[in-house]
């Protein structure tokens, strides 16, 4: 780690499902964001218990360089429009979302699709598979959905999005020294808590932070159960509260 990437902390803060918000001491970018029809997030909203969590899942008030998209589907797209038209932020995405958005008059759009890499001004960015679907709200074609692989100085991260466990991932392994894999858990509409291990395993990272659970009651999870299972394996699983923010190290 080099002293500049030891003077600039990276914070990762969870909005919730899929969602997170990625600041790198420079740029801020926001992953697949899905706030406001979130049940969960206006119940923490309602009890205000936290005034800096509440804070956090106000999407009024994000503000990011950068939203990365990784597939069509609303509990991943539900709030892009309204945050890239008032921050300006470029989508990153797969040609079809990416051409989707234009049409909504967002013209500052970077596609990418599969095995892509691309230099941005805070690091390199690279569009991976996953096996899901993908339509977007209105009902056009989304694409194939993919994940990201970022690095950003010595921090590696992969974010999965939704996906099936995958023997792609064990290129990801190969090719990247990752720091922390963002997987869902959930099962049913994607990889569960068994598989998941196994693509932590396939991608060589025992860092994992959770998503993709518990919002809806398909992908509801027992955490303490989750957490013993991956500890039993070796790999540690972080499950962020909404609204947390967590420093990457």
């Amino acid at each position: 780690m080099t002293l500049i990437d030891l003077e600039i902390k990276k914070k990762l803060t969870y909005l919730g499902h899929a969602c997170f918000l990625l600041d790198t001491g420079e740029k801020k970018i926001l992953f697949d964001p899905f706030i406001s029809p979130n049940s969960i997030v206006q119940e923490i909203r309602k009890k205000n218990l936290d005034a800096t969590q509440v804070a956090n899942l106000d999407v009024d008030k994000i503000e990011c360089d950068y939203v990365l998209i990784s597939h069509g589907h609303e509990d991943h797209v539900a709030d892009a429009e309204a945050i890239l038209k008032r921050t300006g932020a470029k989508v990153v995405s797969n040609f079809e979302i990416v051409s989707w958005f234009a049409e909504k008059g967002i013209d500052n759009g970077h596609p990418m699709n599969h095995g892509g890499s691309w230099e941005f001004d805070f690091g390199t960015v690279k569009y991976v598979n996953a096996v899901h679907s993908s339509v977007l709200p209105d009902g056009t074609y989304g694409g194939n959905p993919g994940g990201f692989v970022l690095c950003i100085g010595d921090t590696n991260i992969y974010y999965a999005g939704d996906t099936a466990l995958t023997y792609d991932m064990r290129l990801i392994g190969e090719d990247v020294n990752l720091d922390y894999a963002i997987l869902p858990i959930g099962d049913n509409f994607t990889m569960g808590v068994s598989d998941a291990i196994r693509a932590a395993k396939f991608v060589k990272c025992d860092q994992v932070i959770g998503m993709h659970y518990d919002t809806f009651g398909y992908i509801e999870i027992d955490h303490e159960a989750a957490k013993k299972q991956f500890t039993d394996n070796l790999v540690n699983l972080a499950l962020m509260e909404i609204g947390e923010q967590k420093e990457l190290i």
